[in-house]
């Protein structure tokens, strides 16, 4: 279980929006995971609408489930991604037999990555933020089984980092508690929904998370419109960042 532990910060990696990096991520330094080399190409598309960038990102995932065979499972839970995603677009074109299609691909990739990777906290992270980033754009019918799957993933996270969550910089504090707290909401755990909410107010005091906390506190409908997640950034060029610091540490 050591591996959800390190890898729960995945989670905001779906959840976060940043600066894009025009340059062809280095797919051949193993130095590099492979969540920091496919990131920030396929959130242009799925936060951006970049769609150039979101088929280059595609692209490099089977490139990487060649070269990185012990990379698989979390490999195929951003494969899970990249189809609900076009599973969404194809819903909002109106192109019902795309959606089903690419709908069935992404649940039988999230579960394969699931079996393959049980205890793998980057399979856990994405396949939870995906959930909560893309549930309420599904069709309807498909919304309440999407939203149990972001809050059963965001629970095995929160086993984890309870104990640590009020040490955490507040992007990963925001993004973890918000999306207790969403996911909570939409499957109906009101009690929890409430503690979630009460503890942004109190680990994440004046922030944007604790201002959204306030109106759900306030008025509690105000849940279905007013999202708690994905109200902070990451820092611009996360690749190029990282690629500088390992080519200082040689």
């Amino acid at each position: 279980m050591q591996a959800i532990k390190k890898s729960f910060l995945l989670i905001v990696l779906v959840t976060a929006a940043f600066a894009q990096s025009p340059q062809q991520p280095p797919l051949s330094d193993t130095r590099i995971s492979v969540n920091t080399l496919l990131r920030e190409d396929l959130f242009s598309g799925f936060l951006a609408d970049d769609m150039e960038r979101f088929s280059r990102g595609e692209k490099n995932l089977k490139l990487l489930l060649e070269q990185r065979p012990d990379a698989k499972p979390v490999l195929l839970a951003w494969s899970g991604l990249a189809n609900l995603y076009r599973a969404v677009r194809a819903h909002e074109a109106n192109r019902p037999d795309e959606f089903q299609r690419y709908y069935k691909q992404a649940l039988d990739l999230f579960s394969e990555a699931n079996k393959l990777g049980p205890d793998d906290g980057g399979v856990i992270a994405v396949t939870g933020g995906t959930y909560v980033v893309l549930a309420d754009r599904l069709p309807k019918e498909y919304r309440a089984a999407s939203w149990a799957k972001a809050y059963d993933n965001y629970k095995i996270l929160w086993k984890f980092q309870s104990s640590s969550v009020d040490k955490l910089p507040l992007h990963l504090r925001g993004e973890l508690l918000g999306g207790l707290a969403q996911s909570s909401q939409r499957t109906g755990h009101r009690e929890e929904t409430a503690e979630y909410v009460d503890k942004i107010l109190t680990v994440l005091a004046n922030t944007p998370y604790a201002s959204v906390a306030k109106r759900w506190k306030a008025n509690p409908d105000a849940a279905l419109t007013a999202p708690i997640t994905c109200l902070s950034c990451h820092d611009a060029g996360r690749l190029d960042s990282r690629l500088d610091a390992l080519n200082k540490s040689k």
